[in-house]
């Protein structure tokens, strides 16, 4: 087990808590995960209805993506820490034209996560009709 993986994330600042989840992004692996999950633990999709219930579950549910190999890539873009609290933006690249936005909000609960709820969004055009009042944001 890694020395981060039996760290109380509840003791993280907003540095910590990005290497960390950049770390875990970039392994995606379905036993660590399960170390840093609280036993109660309960993942919450609400846009397509999904709750998955104990980290057995979800450990279960990783390991049986469909293709381990096509596992997506996934860059934390910021963390914020609060007591007991995460909020984590991130872009999910599943490879080609499929890129989703996410945020996660993370409750924490003995030092683990407790309750993860994750929201996905794909990226679209613009209207024009706004264009007057907001400026263009930098891809990264």
């Amino acid at each position: 087990m890694h020395k981060q993986e039996t760290r109380r994330l509840d003791t993280m600042d907003e540095q910590e808590a990005t290497r960390f989840l950049t770390g875990l992004a970039s392994d995606l692996s379905p036993e660590g995960e399960y170390a840093i999950r609280h036993e109660d633990y309960v993942m919450e999709m609400p846009q397509s209805g999904e709750r998955i219930r104990g980290r057995e579950n979800m450990r279960a549910f990783q390991e049986a993506f469909p293709d381990r190999s096509g596992l997506p890539s996934i860059r934390i873009r910021r963390v914020l820490v609060r007591d007991g609290l995460w909020v984590v933006e991130s872009v999910t690249d599943y490879g080609g034209e499929r890129i989703f936005y996410g945020a996660a909000v993370l409750e924490l609960k003995d030092g683990k996560i407790w309750r993860d709820t994750r929201y996905f969004a794909e990226p679209f055009a613009a209207p024009e009709w706004r264009a007057q009042w907001v400026e263009k944001m930098e891809e990264g």
